[in-house]
């Protein structure tokens, strides 16, 4: 399969993208864990059927040392007893910035459980992590672009 579109290839597709980039550095930066940002780039991912986007963050959640076994877990992340009670937490605030469209929005009592776990500051990486991500698997997926060929790292460079 074949993008629909290169958006490295046009001027301001290439200028957003980057931009996008630059945001995604800047909460990696931060301190959330960025194991557990992986992980909600992950399931949001899961979720929007973004196979580019999987392919990355799974490639680049394993270059940083996380385990295949939790990895392959992250779909079933409620069942699976290798995920901290933070990690949990972050992941049910992903799901449910990822699925707005389902009517629930996000719940007083996923946000309280988040906000047991992580200060204002880390809450406002993992809003703007969630909203990153979604933005990315939204653009990927209409422009399909195919998965399996992306090495970690290779978008260190842009700037």
């Amino acid at each position: 399969m074949e993008a629909r579109l290169n958006t490295f290839g046009t001027p301001t597709g290439a200028k957003f993208t980057k931009y996008l980039i630059a945001a995604s550095r800047v909460l990696h930066e931060a301190d959330v864990p960025v194991p557990t940002l992986h992980l909600v780039e992950i399931r949001a991912s899961q979720i929007n059927g973004c196979a580019f986007c999987l392919d990355m963050h799974t490639k680049d959640a394993l270059a940083a040392g996380e385990s295949a076994a939790r990895l392959n877990l992250v779909a079933a992340w409620r069942e699976a007893a290798c995920f901290t009670e933070a990690e949990r937490a972050a992941l049910e605030l992903a799901e449910a910035g990822t699925r707005l469209a389902d009517g629930a929005g996000v719940a007083d009592v996923v946000w309280a459980n988040a906000a047991k776990h992580y200060d204002e500051d880390q809450l406002a990486t993992l809003v703007a992590q969630i909203a990153l991500i979604n933005a990315f698997n939204r653009g990927n997926v209409m422009v399909r672009n195919p998965a399996g060929d992306y090495v970690p790292g290779q978008f260190d460079s842009i700037k």
